[in-house]
């Protein structure tokens, strides 16, 4: 019996330890884009923290119409700077995607403009190759907001998102300046699942696979773990 003592201890303090590692881990929180809201009192059926550049996307699929409305937000790279939100309707990337991209104007207010990146060195300002409506921006707290609406092939299960952040519009030719090639920018694209739930209560990580659970989840496990907990105190 007295042997047994040190293995039972040792196994309750694991279990503490796993416990609050488990509780305080970033991939035990909430999704951050469910604490999100917009002046302008949308309000959307899904929400994704994406995994890169700091940006997230809300949206809502109408199957009836085949249409996707669509709240990025994202943080430019710079004050001045612009951020991008894409369907790529023919490939993964960015090369052939189809964007809506908000930068400021003289007076601050944000815009928004509709660009066909057809090369890596050149894009062109716009119609979109599919229906968009309903566009408009927010700008709050060294932010941007894109709102829109865009027609999406019907019945279709998934779309191919890209997204971006930039520095800043040249004056001169009101185009957006190129934005970095860090790893970040290079990864930022993953495919939308129209049909799954990315709800208030988890996000799926389309790009890395991991899962965010929200509050249910938490107290779920905490559960879990007190019962194992208790188990073992009680041995």
């Amino acid at each position: 019996m007295a042997s047994s003592l040190p293995l039972s201890l040792l196994l309750q303090i694991s279990c503490i330890s796993l416990l609050l590692a488990l509780l305080i881990s970033p991939a035990a929180q909430a999704a951050t884009c469910t604490s999100q809201t917009f002046k302008n009192n949308k309000v959307y059926s899904n929400c994704n923290d994406l995994p890169d550049l700091n940006s997230y996307l809300h949206w809502t699929y109408n199957r009836s119409n085949s249409s996707l409305s669509i709240a990025f937000v994202a943080t430019p790279a710079k004050t001045g700077g612009w951020v991008a939100w894409a369907i790529n309707p023919t490939a993964e990337k960015m090369l052939g995607s189809q964007a809506l991209l908000a930068h400021p104007t003289t007076d601050g207010t944000p815009l928004v403009k509709t660009y066909n990146i057809s090369s890596y060195s050149s894009i062109i300002q716009g119609n979109l190759s599919f229906d968009v409506w309903d566009i408009s921006a927010e700008f709050s707290n060294s932010t941007y907001m894109i709102f829109a609406t865009v027609k999406v092939p019907e019945n279709a299960t998934s779309v191919n998102q890209v997204w971006q952040v930039g520095p800043g519009v040249n004056t001169t030719t009101g185009l957006p300046e190129r934005h970095d090639l860090a790893p970040a920018n290079r990864r930022s694209y993953a495919p939308l699942n129209l049909v799954a739930n990315g709800t208030t209560n988890s996000t799926t990580n389309t790009t890395s696979g991991a899962l965010r659970t929200g509050s249910g989840g938490n107290m779920g496990l905490f559960s879990v773990l007190l019962l194992v907990l208790g188990a073992l105190i009680a041995f």
